[in-house]
C-alpha cells in the first residue's frame, strides 16, 4: 500500500494540495521564528550561521508536516479511515508555539487555561526546541509508513 501512496503523491491534487500545505506551514514556522527573534536580531546576536539553520529546519519541517499530511490523505483514499499519525504535525506546531514562540503570547496562553508559568529561558533563540518539533514530525511519517505498510485497505490489492 506505500507504492500506491506514493503514486498518489504524484498526482495533480496532491502536488496542489502538498504546495498549499507547505506553504501554510512555512508561514507558521516563519512567523513563530519572528515572534521568538527577528532574522536579523538572530543574527546579530548568534550569527548568520544560525539564521541558516533556522530557515532550513523551516523548509525541512514545512516539507516533512505536508507530506505527512499528504500521505494521511492518501490513506483516506485507499482505506477508507485516516492515519493516528497525521497528528504529530499538528502536535509539532503546537508545541512550537508554546515553546520557542514569543514569551509574552506563550505567558498570556498559559495564564488563560490556568498554567501560571513560563519558558524563561530559550536557547539559540529556541532552536533546541525546533529539532524536538522536527523529531516529532518524523515520528509522525514513521508510524504513517508503519500504518501504510501493515494496514489493510478497502480494496484487494491481489487483484490489480
Amino acid at each position: 500500500m506505500v507504492r500506491q501512496a506514493l503514486q498518489l503523491q504524484k498526482t495533480r491534487k496532491y502536488l496542489i494540495q502538498g504546495s498549499v500545505f507547505f506553504a501554510l506551514f512555512m508561514l507558521i514556522y516563519t512567523i513563530v521564528d519572528g515572534l521568538n527573534m527577528s532574522y536579523p536580531a538572530m543574527a546579530e546576536t548568534y550569527g548568520t550561521w544560525l539564521v541558516a539553520i533556522n530557515i532550513t529546519t523551516n523548509v525541512l519541517m514545512a516539507l516533512s508536516s505536508a507530506f505527512l499530511l499528504n500521505l494521511s490523505t492518501a490513506m483516506v483514499s485507499l482505506k477508507g479511515r485516516e492515519g493516528k499519525a497525521a497528528n504529530f504535525g499538528f502536535f509539532s506546531v503546537l508545541f512550537g508555539i508554546l515553546t520557542y514562540g514569543c514569551t509574552t503570547c506563550v505567558i498570556a496562553f498559559f495564564a488563560a487555561v490556568g498554567i501560571t508559568f513560563s519558558v524563561l529561558v530559550l536557547p539559540l533563540a529556541g532552536f533546541p526546541y525546533k529539532i524536538i518539533a522536527l523529531v516529532l514530525i518524523a515520528i509522525g511519517l514513521v508510524w504513517m509508513f508503519h500504518e501504510l505498510r501493515h494496514g489493510r485497505c478497502k480494496v484487494d490489492l491481489k487483484q490489480e
